[in-house]
Formats: structure tokens, sequence, C-alpha cells
């Protein structure tokens, strides 16, 4: 027991003796002691107490390292597989919660700035008040150091406030920032993935239009084959019969039925002292008009190479194919109707079409028109007519006929009867039996020239009647060689 007095005797006097060194290098301002011996207490500042922002700070950080991450679970072949779905959905979202990562991250940071700040400030408050302590006894001098010490804390308080709010409105500015580029990446996602779908619907497009027009293409193909193959099967069938007539034959006509006017042409000639060129062009219309409406044939000779025009007049239909840059040529029985052609530089010559065309022109040419001639010959004439023409045509080859149209009852009062010359209107019925007799086939009728144009009056009739009984005062029939 003595030994143990001795000991805290001796401790005792160390602490006195570190006391009063301090005193010694510190003094109280005033010389103020402790306040048991009735001196006034050294200046003290409360300085803020840091440790629950540390806490906060560090749970951030725990839980910003535990984004992504996957909870354990024991063994098993179920828990391995629940495992292995969570892992690939967090690794999936990654890209998704970036950006979330960097904020919180960058909140982390401002934090920790925050927090060495106020370090810094109890740091400078803790210096503050050892040199208050050490200036106190300069400072009794001063009657009222109250008043600079609630200056003091109004100033303290006052950059308290101020950091605080630069503190918030640099969290609102990284919230403001994050949310435009989420905002900016929303609008990207959607713009891309639009893009993308108009791309799909536009190739899916492309793809249906290139599928038609090679459907098309193939049914053109079978259509023409089995159009032949029709043709070939009613061939055998008629050769088979022995009393049937052959393809392309026709019955003579009896000279009773002959025009006076025509005993043994087999196209007509114009009236004695009948100009008919000058007919022509008065009644048909000047070549600007004709060439006009032949321009509707453009699209069906484009792709042939030799092309023969039966009647070919003043040569409108030579001309066009002339600015096709198309080999044609055309014949006529009116010398007069060569020569004009003639000069103009066209390949056309006087001939009969049912002497020209035989045996020396059997697959010659890629395309034969005739405008307005089927109507001028010898109804028993026209199925020989079309078996020439069809004989004289390549495969594929295009046969394009224009003639009055007999469906239109304005053509019989203004200008069927109006040429002498005409024998008498063909049906198109009738015109695409003889071709599909003769071996053509893809027969199409077109009505040209609406008579409502020419006769204004005729608009006030019924829309069907109109369109039935008063359509176009011309037709073409067009169709090709199987």
């Amino acid at each position: 027991m003595a030994d143990e007095s001795a000991k805290i005797a001796e401790l005792s006097a160390i602490v006195q003796a570190v006391r009063e060194r301090v005193r010694a290098r510190y003094p109280e301002p005033n010389g103020l002691g402790d306040p048991g011996n009735g001196a006034q207490p050294a200046i003290r500042v409360p300085i803020a107490d840091l440790m629950p922002v540390v806490h906060a700070r560090d749970a951030a950080q725990a839980k910003i390292a535990a984004i992504g991450s996957v909870n354990p679970r024991s063994g098993g072949l179920i828990n391995s597989a629940i495992q292995f779905v969570k892992k690939t959905v967090a690794r999936g979202l990654r890209w998704f919660v970036r950006d979330q990562i960097a904020f919180n991250r960058e909140t982390v940071a401002a934090i920790e700035a925050m927090i060495e700040a106020l370090n810094d400030h109890n740091r400078a408050l803790v210096s503050l008040a050892g040199h208050l302590n050490e200036q106190v006894e300069d400072a009794r001098a001063l009657k009222d150091l109250r008043s600079h010490w609630a200056e003091l804390r109004g100033d303290w308080d006052r950059k308290v406030a101020a950091n605080e709010v630069q503190f918030l409105r640099s969290v609102a500015d990284l919230q403001g920032a994050f949310q435009h580029r989420s905002t900016l990446m929303e609008s990207n996602f959607r713009e891309i993935v639009k893009a993308q779908h108009a791309d799909y619907l536009g190739a899916l497009d492309r793809t249906t239009i290139d599928i038609q027009k090679r459907l098309w293409v193939d049914f053109q193909k079978v259509r023409a084959e089995y159009g032949q193959m029709i043709h070939d099967e009613l061939r055998i069938i008629r050769l088979r019969q022995p009393t049937a007539t052959p393809p392309g034959a026709t019955a003579k006509p009896a000279k009773a039925q002959r025009s006076p006017l025509q005993p043994s042409e087999t196209q007509p000639s114009p009236l004695p002292g009948f100009d008919y060129t000058r007919f022509a062009f008065r009644f048909r219309g000047p070549e600007e008009h004709v060439r006009k409406t032949e321009e509707f044939y453009k699209p069906y000779f484009a792709s042939c190479r030799n092309v023969l025009d039966i009647g070919c007049g003043r040569g409108e239909f030579l001309d066009l194919m002339r600015e096709m840059d198309i080999v044609a040529r055309g014949i006529d029985l009116s010398g007069e109707s060569i020569a004009q052609c003639r000069d103009k530089g066209l390949n056309a010559e006087t001939a009969d079409l049912f002497t020209y065309l035989g045996p020396d022109t059997i697959d010659e040419f890629g395309g034969i028109f005739a405008s307005q001639l089927v109507e001028h010959l010898d109804p028993a004439k026209l199925p020989q007519m079309i078996g020439l023409c069809a004989a004289s045509l390549r495969r594929g080859g295009v046969l394009a006929i224009e003639t009055p149209n007999p469906g239109c009852l304005a053509i019989f009062s203004t200008y069927f009867y109006l040429d002498p010359t005409h024998t008498r209107p063909v049906p198109h019925q009738l015109l695409e039996f003889y071709m599909e007799e003769a071996g053509l086939g893809q027969i199409e009728v077109h009505e040209l020239s609406p008579a409502v144009e020419s006769m204004p009056e005729i608009a006030d009739l019924p829309e069907q009647f109109r369109k039935r009984f008063f359509g176009g005062l011309d037709y073409a029939i067009i169709g090709r060689k199987l």
C-alpha cells in the first residue's frame, strides 16, 4: 500500500508539472486559470462533428460497390441456374446503370470534398481558438467582446450558408446533367429504332416489288407457253379433221359479193378523180395530230428491231420509229404517199401487202403496224392478211392494228361513212378471233380518241350509257406471236 501511494503521488506530480509547463507556454489571458480558482475560462469554439457524414459516405460507397453484384446462393442445379440468370441480367444492365454509377461516384466525391472542407473549417476554428487564447490578453481592452463575437459568428454562419448553397447547386447541376444525358440517350435510342424500322419497311417494300416483278415475268412466260400450247393443240385437232379448213385459209367470196368499184384489188383504190391525200389531210387531220395519236404505240415497239408499216400513208409511224432508232419500212398502194415518205428520207415502197408478205418474209419482222387499213379490205381477205402478218413475225413479235370502233355509235354518224373507200367496220372480237387462229396471244384491246372530246354534247348522257355506246372512236388491238 505504501508503494501504491508513492506511485500515485509521483503521477500527480508529473501531471502538475505538465500543467505548469503548458500554462507557462500558453498563458491564459489576464492570468485566468481554472474556473474553480475564480479565473475566466479559456475561449473554446465548438466544432462540427463530421462522423455522421463520414458514416453516410462509407454507406454510399458500399452501395456503389454493391451495384451490379449478385448475392451468393447455396449449391444445387436450380440455384446455379438462378445465379447464372441473375449474373446475365446484371451484366446486361451494366450499360443502363453506368451513368447512375458515375453520378453516385460524383456525388460521393462531392461529399468527400465537403468533409474535407469542413475539416479545414474545423482546423481553422481550432487554430482560431488557439490564436484567440493567445491574444486574449490583448483583447481585454475591448469592452464589447460579445458584439465582436456575434459579428464573427454571423460571418461564420454566412460562410456556412454560402457553402451549403454552393453544394446544393453542385448537386442540382449534377442531377440536371444526368437527366439531360438520360433524355438524350432515350431520344437517340428512339431515333435509331425508328430509322431501323424505316429501313426494314423500305427493304421489305423493295423485296416485295422485286418478287412481284419476277412473278410477273414468270407469269408472262407461262402465259406465252400456255397460249402456244393451246394453239398447237387446236392446230393438231384441226389437222385430224379432214374437212376442216387449214389455218389462214379463207373461202373465196362469190363474185356477186364484190364491190363494183374493186373487182379484183386486194385494197381499194380511190375513186376516179378523187384526191385521197387531200381527203386524208382534211378529215383525218394534219401529221402532228396523227403523230400525237400514234405515241400510244411506243412502249409496244420499243424492243423491236425490224418493223413493217402496212399502209404507211404519209409516214407518221415511220417517222416515229426513226426517232426511236428502230429500223422500219413501209408499204402502200398510193404512189403519192410513197413519194411523200421518200421526201422525208423514210424507207417506203409501193406494194400490195398480199404479194409483199409471203415465203420470203417468214420470221423477218419484230413488229408490224397497220393503222386505218382493215376497214378498207374485203372482209374475206382479212383472215388471210392476219395469217400473213403472223407468219412474217418472229416469235414474240408485235402486231398492232388500229381501226374505227363499231362499238361506238358516233363513228357511224361521223367518220366511217365519210370515207367512200371503207367497206365495213370490223369488231374487235372478230379481229381477236382471227389473231388467235393465226397463232397470236397476249391480245390487248384499247379504245382511242374518246368521242366526248370531239362531241361535247354527249357528255350529258348517263356515264355508263356513254361509255358503253359512245366510247372511243377508234380502237387498237395488239397481239404477240406465240
